[in-house]
């Protein structure tokens, strides 16, 4: 393996900047599929749970179940990543997310949405953890911000196309929702044959040895807790039997998980790496960016739709402040953390933002000014864009580059676990708070409530009489405020702990972060990164 020739600086693995534009293209390419995924069905869903006959709950877990599923299988993608070929993992993840985006597409109901849906997180999973390795395997940590910047752009240009899309798509008689599940399909097959022409990694020899306990154990212990979040208060009392059998369950199963994870050889989230104190506070942003980057934002699409009446395709141009926030930190904070090397004023910048963000939009109501609303949209977009890829670049940083795929996935990891329980938790705080609301305001007109809580089906606000739209309207837009507010303290955990991170300035290499490193270092270059065992063969 040749060393980059100056003035082009070496990676891990010896490729230029051209080859990792190349070798980017596919990889990129596939994020926007798997990004695009979520956002398409974003402005949709209200339209899509109404026409199969779901609720509240429905709607939660449709996002729900493709966040578990995602945050289940984030950490085996990222532990088969420092185990084996990383071209074919992402290509199977592909391959994975196409299945499940035909079969939620072909959906008759609810819960075979959801079902599928699941397929669809597997792949996302794959696609989300691949990335973030790939990324570090070919690129050192001072360079990596430049790199991020790409990847910050193609989120942005995927959840600013796919609100969109999706609103057009629903929009549009003749295709439909079931489209917003086909449109990522061609995208998906272009992106695996870029990938076959352009990834060339080298093939670490290691024998594959899956926690499959401790992922299952894990997955059980997540999925046992947001079951209890959302049915609680609805379908039985939060203090009661089913709550403690659950409760208990989830922590015993948790329990079980950790007792695993030790005893493992290559457990799924390795006890080790929180040994770190760089780590285990950028796990803890992540997940309280989590929360608020999925739980509170998905749902606007149902606050510009069910509260102010908007169409699914005007619900997606309303977003696009957070989104254009979003893209300009990712892209410009990228490119400067790179000429820098510091980063931690920025992920302090940024939580600062995200908490004046949702705090802000605890405001919102029905009749709240667009403008504000686009101001406070804008401060999560920026706060987003200076957290999320930097959390990641943080813990990349402290780790040797074996050790990558799974420092990369933990962090990816409970981010998503973060979003999960987020969407979960704030769905279930979003159906009573409406409920309470509509009782309120319908008792005004003289009309009793129905009792059927937030399990009943979303209201098409169009086909509503004046009073009773007008009491709709209200009482969902109260309840988004209120979910906003619930999301602004989980911005605040996540400020505290980058405060307490201690900045590593980036290293230009991505050798063990060591203090042997620098006798190492010839080493290193020559190698085209750490002193890793390879076959010499490329994917």
């Amino acid at each position: 393996m040749t060393q980059a020739t100056a003035p082009t600086r070496a990676t891990a693995v010896g490729m230029t900047h051209r080859q990792i534009l190349e070798a980017l293209s596919g990889l990129l390419l596939g994020m926007f599929v798997a990004i695009l995924s979520s956002t398409v069905v974003s402005n949709a869903l209200p339209r899509i749970i109404t026409e199969l006959h779901g609720g509240q709950s429905a709607y939660t877990w449709v996002v729900t179940s493709t966040l578990l599923a995602t945050t289940a299988t984030t950490p085996i993608w990222g532990k088969l990543a420092d185990l084996t070929s990383k071209k074919i993992l992402v290509q199977l993840a592909l391959a994975i997310f196409v299945l499940g985006s035909v079969l939620a597409g072909l959906s008759q109901s609810t819960g075979q949405l959801i079902a599928c849906r699941v397929v669809q997180g597997v792949g996302a999973g794959g696609l989300t953890a691949l990335a973030q390795v790939i990324m570090a395997t070919m690129i050192a940590p001072r360079e990596r911000g430049r790199y991020s910047g790409y990847l910050g752009a193609v989120m942005a240009l995927g959840t600013i196309g796919g609100p969109l899309i999706g609103g057009v798509i629903v929009d549009t008689d003749w295709l439909g929702w079931r489209w917003c599940f086909y449109v990522g399909v061609p995208f998906a097959a272009l992106a695996l044959i870029v990938l076959q022409k352009t990834l060339h990694l080298p093939v670490v020899k290691r024998q594959v040895k899956i926690d499959w306990w401790g992922a299952t154990l894990i997955t059980a212990a997540v999925s046992l807790l947001l079951i209890w979040i959302t049915l609680a208060g609805d379908k039985y009392d939060w203090i009661s039997w089913q709550s403690a059998v659950m409760v208990a369950g989830a922590l015993l199963l948790g329990a079980l998980a950790l007792r695993v994870e030790q005893r493992a050889s290559e457990p799924m989230i390795p006890p080790r790496l929180f040994r770190s104190r760089t780590i285990t506070l950028a796990v803890i942003a992540s997940i309280a960016v989590g929360v608020g980057m999925f739980g509170a934002s998905v749902f606007l699409g149902q606050y510009f739709q069910i509260s102010r009446g908007e169409s699914p395709t005007m619900s997606g141009l309303m977003t696009l402040p957070m989104i254009g926030g979003l893209l300009v930190a990712s892209t410009v904070v990228g490119r400067i953390i790179t000429n820098t090397g510091r980063w931690k004023r920025y992920l302090v910048a940024g939580s600062v933002l995200l908490t004046a963000g949702f705090a802000t939009m605890g405001t919102l109501r029905a009749d709240t000014p667009y403008w504000r609303i686009a101001i406070f949209m804008a401060l999560i977009g920026l706060g987003l864009g200076m957290t999320m890829q930097n959390l990641v670049l943080a813990v990349q940083n402290t780790v040797s580059t074996h050790e990558l795929g799974a420092a990369s996935s933990v962090v990816a990891f409970f981010r998503s676990l973060g979003g999960a329980i987020g969407v979960s938790a704030l769905g279930a705080v979003l159906g009573h708070k409406v409920k309470d609301y509509l009782a309120e305001g319908l008792a005004g007109l003289g009309i009793k409530a129905s009792s059927s809580g937030s399990g009943g089906t979303l209201p098409d606000v169009h086909t509503l009489p004046a009073p009773i739209r007008a009491v709709v309207e209200s009482a969902y837009g109260h309840g988004a405020g209120d979910i906003f507010l619930a999301a602004a303290p989980f911005g605040l955990i996540a400020l505290l702990a980058v405060v307490f991170i201690k900045e590593i300035p980036l290293r230009r290499h991505n050798g063990d972060p060591i203090s042997a490193e620098v006798e190492r270092e010839s080493t290193v270059a020559a190698a085209g990164g750490a002193p890793v065992v390879r076959t010499g063969v490329r994917d």
